[in-house]
């Protein structure tokens, strides 16, 4: 992510503004790189993707400016050039001087960043953020720079610029520039970062030290695709035909599928459709615009046209073969004809898996397939000149497959389990779970002990999220405040509570509180689920058979504190809310946590067993599948940055 961009590069748009504003956009993607070996495969199928998602929220295809390396299939009315330093300069430059007070200047851009030493001492960090267009090169002595790269300080300049005559800024960036402490070492994805190596930048170049630049000021709102210290990636959609970058992926479906929601709405959905994706890489955003709403009107809800018997929309809409889909007559309202199930999913078309409705124009997304099992990559060693011997290890993994879910890393005498992008240690060091043997277990117990709780894990987060639909329009029956009570000297005494920013992360000792309001207008059981690193699922609440029914209006307050003992990492919070049957006994969702009473769901002797089994596809539990059905399930996640410490599920509170 260009974290010193972010007064550069992104800034929102309110709907309050004149309706004679006008929206002009520079999208870049750099896929094509002319001197330097980094070339990259998703940029222009994301600036295509952009650009398309920014004509359907209603900006005129005549006022953008797209500039890639492959320029095709864009809409009409677009204007194309090359994505080289001075052209992208050039549109950006045109871009602001065309716009009026009101306005919004769009900056968007696809392809590799890095960093640089600052030469002219603005930099608090010692370091320039810099974008690299189709024609950068090396570093440049002559210069004391590399060549062509777009700085943050240039970029900086033209947005202040723009925003001191009352312009507004959005900047999207689908790219990053921090290589510290991770090593990509397998996996399906490509990450878009360049070493100092491959640029050729000197040890020996120090940065000059002086004043960091002042703040931006202005209406402006910055949407990164990945945190400072991690990389953003992308990745063959499932159907093998085109790349993605996976940010701009999942904001472009965001985008499309929220048309009334505010940036900072966007980026909380675009956070988790990410940390369920091929890489747990985390967004950024801030800026003063972030709580104000997406520019544009949006397209009609969450429902896709279909033309000719086949759906217009596929695996760029989030759409996947298995999929379930209600289909109307109209594009808002009425009663749905049927459900159908998706049959073949390609890029931007589906076709069914029977005959439609008579009258069925539109269709809305009700579940998603249920997940295949757990795929494994074949394991990458991370050090061959270690002397270590993973024979034992090697036998005991199972044999790898395509599309891996995990990756295996042979490290310091043990197995690793990375994530599909194939980073180890991305939160810092043994952040990545280690498959270690517990007292008297042989490699290949422990190997399946800790593959089924990964598989559990990864699984029921996709089932649970798939149940709930996508429902971006429709309020849930929940709030939920998430407040962080810093520690203040050791685990005893806390500070007051704070909002909880998850981009900021928990330190040992922190407790975080959930307050849970139901403002629906049913009573709700609600449970709370913990996915930790280790893909473990912890219960959390409620505990000691405690009722969890929330009536309509009522709150309760759940608290978790972290305790050391652990590694840093990425973490979830669920909350799971099911309506209650007045004249039934609770459900209590925590049961979901221990993967033998998962397996063992289906005798019905409870209502939990009752409810998970409704949901249970019969011709396939052995193999844990489950149905499409349509669950009547809320589930709110909580991202969980955790710095060194640890989760202890023995301290959760209730009050």
């Amino acid at each position: 992510m260009m974290r010193t961009l972010l007064a550069c590069l992104l800034g929102s748009v309110a709907l309050t503004a004149p309706a004679a504003a006008e929206v002009r956009a520079v999208l870049v993607g750099v896929g094509d790189y002319l001197t330097l070996d980094a070339d990259l495969k998703g940029p222009a199928n994301d600036v295509r993707l952009m650009a398309e998602t920014l004509a359907l929220r209603g900006v005129d295809p005549d006022l953008m400016a797209v500039l890639s390396t492959d320029p095709s299939g864009l809409p009409d009315g677009v204007t194309t050039n090359p994505p080289t330093r001075e052209v992208i300069l050039a549109a950006m430059r045109a871009a602001s001087n065309a716009s009026a007070p009101g306005d919004t200047l769009v900056f968007y851009f696809s392809g590799h960043g890095a960093q640089a030493p600052d030469m002219s001492g603005d930099e608090g960090g010692g370091y320039d953020e810099i974008l690299l267009p189709a024609d950068a090169a090396g570093w440049k002595g002559a210069i004391g720079a590399v060549e062509n790269a777009i700085l943050d300080d240039e970029l900086q300049a033209w947005a202040q610029e723009a925003l001191s005559r009352g312009v507004k800024v959005v900047g999207l960036i689908d790219a990053c520039h921090s290589a510290t402490g991770f090593r990509a070492l397998g996996g399906q994805g490509v990450a878009r970062v360049i070493d100092d190596a491959l640029l050729g930048i000197p040890d020996d170049v120090q940065p000059v030290a002086g004043n960091p630049a002042p703040p931006l000021t202005g209406d402006f709102v910055f949407l990164y695709s990945s945190q400072s210290d991690q990389r953003s990636f992308e990745y063959r959609l499932a159907d093998g035909t085109i790349w993605q970058g996976e940010f701009t992926l999942r904001l472009t479906q965001t985008l499309r599928d929220a048309p009334n929601a505010s940036w900072a709405q966007v980026l909380a959905a675009t956070t988790e459709a990410m940390v369920q994706g091929p890489a747990r890489q985390m967004p950024e955003g801030e800026g003063p615009m972030l709580d104000e709403p997406v520019f544009g009107t949006g397209t009609a809800g969450l429902r896709l046209p279909i033309d000719g018997g086949m759906l217009a929309g596929g695996l760029l809409q989030g759409l996947a073969k298995g999929a379930e889909v209600a289909v109307f007559a109209d594009p808002a309202g009425g009663e749905p004809l049927g459900i159908l199930t998706l049959a073949e999913v390609t890029a931007r078309d589906a076709s069914f898996d029977a005959a439609l409705p008579e009258g069925a124009a539109w269709a809305e997304l009700v579940s998603t397939p249920p997940p295949a099992p757990l795929v494994l990559a074949d394991p990458v060693r991370a050090d061959p000149a270690d002397g270590l011997d993973y024979s034992a290890w090697t036998d005991a993994l199972p044999q790898g497959g395509p599309s891996p879910d995990l990756v295996p890393i042979l490290t310091g005498g043990v197995v690793a389990l990375a994530g599909a992008d194939g980073v180890l240690d991305p939160q810092g060091p043994g952040s990545t779970p280690r498959i270690t043997p517990d007292a008297g277990e042989t490699a290949p117990d422990a190997v399946a002990r800790v593959l089924e709780q990964a598989a559990h894990g990864l699984r029921l987060r996709e089932v649970l999220a798939g149940a709930t639909g996508r429902g971006l329009t429709s309020a849930p029956p929940l709030t939920m405040t998430v407040d962080r009570r810093a520690a203040d000297g050791g685990c005893g005494a806390v500070k007051p509570p704070e909002p909880h920013d998850p981009a900021t992360g928990i330190s040992p000792c922190d407790q975080i509180w959930l307050t849970i309001t139901n403002t629906g207008g049913k009573a709700q059981d609600v449970s709370v689920l913990y996915l930790t690193t280790g893909f473990e699922v912890q219960p959390i609440w409620p505990f000691q058979n405690l009722s969890n029914r929330l009536a309509p209006g009522e709150t309760a307050e759940v608290g978790m504190q972290i305790v050391e003992g652990s590694v840093a990492g990425l973490e979830e919070i669920w909350v799971l809310a099911v309506p209650a049957d007045p004249d039934a006994p609770r459900v209590d969702l925590t049961r979901l946590a221990s993967p033998e009473r998962t397996r063992d769901m289906t005798a019905g002797t409870d209502p939990m067993t009752d409810w998970l089994d409704a949901r249970l596809d019969e011709d396939d539990t052995a193999q844990r599948g489950f149905s499409l059905k349509p669950a009547p399930l809320t589930m709110l996640r909580q991202l969980v940055r955790l710095k060194p410490g640890g989760f202890d599920p023995a301290t959760a509170m209730e009050n």
